[in-house]
């Protein structure tokens, strides 16, 4: 192995877990954010949320949505390019081949809500649309694919539990007691 392949994957390593830290994080905002909009349990708006708060809430969510976008393109690309070039096989390695398959697995998910999220986004930025258009969107977003992302976001932590306890790790022999 060439000493320019184990800087490729280093440095992709290192911007990989930079950009998850900033794409996970603007997720959890993101919920934090929106959160209180709805009535527990229900996909109903509270009535007690005054129409310009609102719509800084949905300021608020699209500028986490462009963090989000940006962030997730950067890991899909980092963690592509560090799964090619690093050191570490996927078949002595079994808890990097778990992290991959729950990464990737949810790529068609995380494409259909990053989609939503981008038209509130271009809908913040380029448009003057009132709030009932960004409640629509907001529902979608929250009601999209039946819980599927909230079933991605618990896959993307427990790939941290993975990468830091790195179970299934195939351990070889010393050449002596072979």
């Amino acid at each position: 192995m060439n000493g320019r392949a184990v800087s490729v994957w280093r440095v992709s390593l290192f911007i990989l877990v930079v950009a998850s830290i900033f794409w996970l994080g603007a997720v959890n905002i993101r919920a934090m954010i929106g959160n209180d909009m709805l009535k527990t349990g229900t996909l109903e708006f509270e009535e007690i949320i005054d129409p310009e708060a609102e719509r800084e809430i949905f300021r608020l969510l699209s500028f986490a949505s462009v963090v989000i976008i940006i962030s997730y393109a950067v890991v899909l690309i980092s963690g592509t390019v560090f799964l090619l070039t690093s050191p570490f096989r996927l078949k002595e390695n079994g808890w990097l081949m778990m992290s991959a398959i729950l990464f990737y697995a949810f790529v068609p998910v995380e494409a259909f809500t990053m989609y939503l999220d981008g038209k509130m986004a271009y809908w913040e930025f380029f448009t003057t649309n009132g709030n009932d258009v960004f409640r629509e969107l907001f529902v979608a977003r929250v009601a999209a694919l039946a819980g599927a992302p909230v079933v991605a976001l618990l896959c993307y932590y427990t790939i941290i539990a993975l990468a830091v306890f790195r179970p299934f790790t195939k351990r070889s022999l010393p050449a002596h007691e072979a």
